[in-house]
């Protein structure tokens, strides 16, 4: 944080967008007039702190035009009229926050009402926000004592919080050292373009991530534990003895009703290796071991499922655990590749029957049932409540149960959910296979503040193609995938425009697929330790962030083979980590694409 007084800050912002943004530079608005600073003074009742009043002597606030001047997510900063509009906005909201909250502002010392009133009645929205309106923004304290000209942050959707910064000099000061280094400023980095500062991200992750899916690999998968011998009661041969029996009610548990895909004329062995299984978990479970791994970190997040016949030539296979699959049309081709499937699902109060023929789903063959919620009650006095234990859906409950009975005279199908509980079936945990890449209706024109799509008119389909190879290569090397030979042989084929298998469990495919599984599984991985901080998540968010990374450049380079060329560059220009991306794409269009691509 650096010390340097609103005048000196300034000049050194006027400076440097004077020679570097010159169209922001003259979206500054002139000084305000004294007169005007005591009217509003006057009309809120407060005196602006020192540093607010010289700041609005130099300028009073910004014009809200394209291209002005902004300090980033804290918004414009706003003249005169803005500040006194926006605190008598964020007053109102205050008082009727007051009136529904039992603490008094009034009672509250200094230090509470600073943490925790709504809206004090001396804070000043001095921004305005991402948005341009009062639902954010960067604030001050006016209010006379230790906590005078203190700078905050307002947002609508949370409380309000205070920053590092003591003081707007401070602000300013370290805003300044931003533009002149291109250095951050909370969280971001302002950069000159056509004239113009935008703000853009520089981010960075770890280049050796902890791998899930190797912890995974080092766990023992859990095991259902064998049921002990009920001890015999053996009555005393001397005294009295009495006999407690409780014979109350209890909870009638739930039927199992799981996702369930019938495949014809396939046999339940081949049933896993369509579904993506991995072959080291493949393996005889009941359903009650198959829940129990699915559940353990030895599952890493992965889903579960079971595969068995129910005669008549068809196979069946059941989801056990795990994100759902057998909803997604992308497993349902892979199932009916040749053939006729027949899936039921029960996800709340929907149910339904489908039937797909080599991957084109069959409507005359379709059934839905969506039945209401009935586990909540009202009371006497009109209160809602829930009824805990009870079926949600007891109509959906019923409607997959007689779906299911109707399979048999429909298809031929006869099965029996609770029939194979405690049968092992031949199971495995999935490599959930990749989501569809979808072409839009309208390729993105706009990434970053960056005009892609007139980049898009004036360049050769060849260079284009070629500057985009290079930043896709660029991309792997910021993120680290090109440390997966995969990876490697696929940028290589495609910087000699060479076809790149991408086909179902290719070495390519497995390897993509294997990224989103460790994306996934660091997820739930810390998601889970928000709930249970005992012990830790063994991955840290630094962890996640760089799967995330590294599965969005997996998927960047899907789409560079997949999609139009425009919709793959937009991805890839939106996923690059490096604020300097933008000259980095100059130089690759310059001509000098290859040597960068082989440099990576």
């Amino acid at each position: 944080m650096i010390t340097s007084t609103v005048e000196q800050s300034w000049a050194r912002i006027e400076a440097w967008l004077a020679q570097h943004a010159s169209h922001t530079h003259g979206l500054l608005r002139p000084p305000a007039l004294p007169e005007d600073i005591e009217v509003a003074e006057r009309r809120l009742g407060v005196t602006f702190p020192s540093d607010l009043r010289a700041s609005l002597l130099r300028h009073d606030g910004v014009r809200l035009e394209e291209g002005t001047l902004t300090l980033g997510y804290y918004g414009p900063l706003s003249g005169v009229e803005d500040i006194v509009r926006s605190t008598e906005f964020l007053r109102g909201l205050g008082a009727e926050d007051a009136e529904d909250d039992d603490n008094d502002e009034a009672e509250l010392d200094e230090e509470a009402r600073d943490e925790h009133a709504y809206w004090p009645h001396e804070r000043l929205l001095i921004t305005l926000g991402i948005g341009w309106h009062s639902s954010d923004g960067m604030f001050l304290v006016s209010r006379p004592g230790p906590h005078l000209g203190r700078v905050g942050r307002y947002f609508d959707e949370d409380l309000p919080s205070f920053t590092p910064w003591k003081e707007l000099g401070s602000v300013l000061a370290d805003f300044a050292t931003a533009l002149e280094n291109g250095t951050l400023f909370n969280g971001r980095i302002p950069l000159a373009v056509e004239d113009r500062v935008i703000w853009d991200d520089d981010r960075t992750i770890i280049p050796d991530p902890l791998s899930p899916l190797a912890l995974a690999a080092e766990a023992d998968e859990p095991r259902v534990p064998v049921a002990a011998e009920p001890e015999r009661l053996v009555p005393p041969d001397h005294g009295y003895y009495a006999v407690f029996m409780d014979a109350g009610p209890t909870a009638e548990a739930p039927p199992a009703q799981p996702d369930v895909v019938f495949v014809a004329g396939v046999s339940p062995e081949e049933l896993p290796a369509r579904l993506g299984a991995v072959p080291a978990t493949a393996g005889p479970r009941s359903r009650e071991q198959a829940r129990l791994s699915a559940a353990a970190p030895w599952a890493a997040y992965r889903p579960l499922v079971r595969t068995g016949s129910c005669g008549g030539g068809w196979s069946y296979v059941t989801q056990e655990g795990g994100d759902p699959q057998l909803r997604r049309p992308e497993v349902l081709r892979r199932l009916s590749r040749g053939t006729r499937v027949v899936r039921l699902t029960k996800q709340g109060p929907e149910v339904r029957l489908t039937v797909v023929q080599d991957g084109v789903e069959r409507s005359e063959g379709e059934k839905r049932v969506d039945s209401p919620r009935e586990d909540y009650v009202t009371g006497p006095d009109g209160q809602v409540w829930e009824t805990v234990g009870a079926d949600p859906w007891p109509g959906s409950t019923a409607a997959y149960a007689r779906l299911a009975a109707e399979l048999a005279a429909e298809h031929g199908i006869t099965w029996d959910p609770a029939s194979d509980h405690d049968t092992p079936l031949a199971s495995a945990l999935l490599l959930p296979v990749l989501d569809d890449v979808r072409e839009t209706r309208q390729p993105v024109s706009w990434v970053r503040e960056f005009d892609l799509g007139g980049l898009v008119d004036r360049t050769t389909p060849e260079r284009l193609r070629s500057a985009m190879a290079s930043q896709l290569a660029r991309l792997a090397s910021e993120t680290g995938i090109d440390g997966y030979p995969e990876i490697v042989r696929a940028l290589e084929g495609i910087r000699r425009d060479e076809p790149v298998d991408l086909s179902a469990d290719s070495p390519l495919d497995l390897r993509m697929r294997t990224l989103a599984a460790e994306s996934r599984a660091a997820r739930g991985l810390l998601d889970a330790s928000r709930y249970e901080s005992d012990p830790p998540a063994p991955v840290t968010k630094a962890d996640l962030g760089a799967w995330v990374a590294r599965n969005a450049a997996a998927g960047a380079l899907r789409e560079f083979v997949l999609l139009p060329l425009p919709e793959a560059a937009a991805t890839i220009l939106y996923d690059r980590l490096s604020v300097r991306w933008r000259d980095d794409l100059a130089e690759d269009l310059a001509g000098r694409a290859d040597a960068a691509g082989r440099s990576t």
